[in-house]
């Protein structure tokens, strides 16, 4: 253990595969100059006594008049489409008093105008492939500010890349879409900088709705697929390798967890193990990373409302951030030794279903009474956990999962809960969340509530009365012997009903992008 304050499926034949239509997400350059023909978006600036609108125009040398008309403001991420005299058009865009962190909302909110032209073009015309003018927003030019430094590109990058993602599963086209986004950098700015910044992002944007794990059909997500999935995207990567093990290797080591969720369903669970080894890194810390992979949680015996459960597909959303991460982090080549684990399973109703009042031994021999099966999640979790620590020698370990509802409820839709057992990790987390854009509340774990998970006809109760966040949290750390250790609840923020800045509807990845600062903050 080093020194915890180091911180800087099969299918049959008669199945048809369903037409997937993911949208490439947009690439992003830095440029040192203005490009003719290019539609532009300027950002408006808040002035001494309203929007700077002069400061707007001028780079069109247009009139202040029309911006006046038109009824522009500086509020972030409004845009407004500008005609220009030559007949194309442009963009002005709300920058507020110009913060970093508000070019994820300003980049998202260009993207989509983007989409809304290209749409008009489509409309006006019975041939798609005949936009006219709107074909032009399929390239955007953006202009950075003249104090314009590292942390707002990286802002932007996000902003442009990820704000008009749509996955679509469909026999229809793709619609169009913007696809690049020329970042004008100010005279004397360092471009080169930019570029890296530009480049970071690009590579560790940590985002689940990339289309890359989505190119299979989806009749049906699994743990089979999931863990298929993770292994081909893990492939051509150098330094990183793939382990699936199956349900008999899964029995054979003890993962009663797993085994007792994944039950009821004729998918048998998996666990997927990737590991990231930079070439000439021996030493140094461990991160481990564990993301709940449950592919579809009815809820089992103690089955879940109708409503709702639909949205239970994105189950799996830790085990996507985990995996998204790490693919991120050795695209990256960051030099710090990584691994993941997702356990995955389907929680599903069967009579071989796991029963409320079952006693279950997982991984390393420690038991849990089972209280209801659709705390199904911490019961992977558990088995995952205590093979880390068993088999892998961490340093840190991190897991995360759309775990409880009680967490939804204490912190709504967009912020992660962060209990940690080690203050210097959960601080970490919490400034790499800050710096990529991945809010983190940190959570108590009260002693008060111990003896709660403390069970009576097993060694611990999954799921006891109590505040079912905190208890859920508790449980888990009984699986971590004495690592440093955080956990993060994202069953608020892992999924989305509505865009907000880079965020749209659907699976968000949340977390990953953490974790990937976090990993590069450990390498420094």
């Amino acid at each position: 253990m080093s020194d915890s304050s180091v911180f800087g499926s099969s299918r049959s034949p008669e199945q048809a595969a369903l037409p997937v239509i993911p949208t490439a997400l947009v690439e992003v350059d830095v440029v040192s100059r203005w490009r003719d023909g290019v539609p532009t978006a300027v950002p408006v600036f808040d002035g001494a006594s309203g929007p700077d609108l002069a400061a707007a125009a001028e780079p069109w040398g247009a009139d202040v008049s029309l911006l006046e008309a038109l009824g522009v403001t500086a509020s972030v991420g409004e845009v407004r489409t500008v005609p220009l005299p030559d007949g194309r058009f442009g963009w002005v865009v709300g920058a507020g008093s110009g913060e970093p962190g508000h070019w994820r909302a300003i980049g998202a909110s260009i993207a989509r105008a983007a989409r809304a032209k290209l749409g008009e073009g489509v409309a006006s015309d019975d041939d798609p492939a005949d936009l006219g003018d709107a074909a032009d927003a399929e390239y955007v030019q953006v202009l950075l500010p003249a104090d314009a430094g590292v942390e707002l590109v990286s802002a932007l990058t996000l902003g442009l890349s990820l704000g008009d993602y749509r996955f679509r599963v469909s026999a229809e086209p793709a619609a169009p879409r913007m696809r690049k986004a020329l970042l004008v950098v100010p005279g004397g700015a360092d471009a080169d900088a930019f570029r890296v910044a530009v480049a970071r992002r690009g590579a560790g944007r940590g985002h689940l709705a990339d289309p890359g794990p989505r190119q299979r059909p989806l009749e049906r997500e699994e743990p089979a697929w999931l863990a298929g999935a993770g292994t081909a995207l893990a492939g051509p990567l150098q330094g990183v390798t793939a382990t699936v093990r199956d349900e008999k290797w899964l029995a054979d080591k003890g993962f009663g967890g797993v085994l007792a969720v994944g039950g009821g369903s004729v998918s048998p669970p998996r666990l997927l193990e990737l590991a990231w080894r930079p070439d000439g890194v021996k030493s140094g810390p461990h991160l481990v990373l564990v993301g709940k992979g449950i592919t579809f949680d009815t809820g089992g015996l103690s089955l879940k409302p109708a409503d709702g459960m639909h949205l239970m597909r994105t189950d799996m959303a830790g085990g996507g951030a985990v995996l998204s991460a790490l693919l991120s982090i050795a695209r990256l080549r960051l030099p710090v030794r990584v691994t993941a684990l997702v356990p995955s399973a389907e929680n599903h109703v069967s009579g071989s279903s796991y029963r409320p009042g079952d006693v279950v031994r997982h991984y390393g021999g420690k038991t849990t009474e089972v209280g209801n099966t659709d705390a199904e999640g911490r019961m992977v979790l558990a088995d995952a956990l205590a093979y880390a620590v068993d088999r892998l020698e961490p340093d840190y370990l991190v897991d995360v999962a759309t775990l409880t509802g009680a967490m939804k409820v204490a912190l709504g839709l967009r912020t992660g809960g962060l209990f940690s057992t080690d203050e210097r990790l959960g601080k970490a987390l919490r400034d790499a969340g800050e710096r990529v854009g991945e809010s983190w509340w940190p959570m108590p774990l009260l002693e008060d509530h111990a003896a709660d998970v403390r069970g009576e006809l097993a060694d611990v109760r999954q799921a006891p009365q109590g505040p079912g966040g905190i208890t859920a949290a508790l449980f888990l750390r009984e699986f971590i012997g004495d690592v440093p250790w955080a956990h993060l609840d994202i069953a608020g923020p892992g999924r989305a009903d509505k865009s907000y800045d880079e965020v749209v509807p659907g699976a968000t990845g949340f977390a990953a992008r953490t974790l990937v600062e976090l990993a590069a903050s450990l390498a420094a």
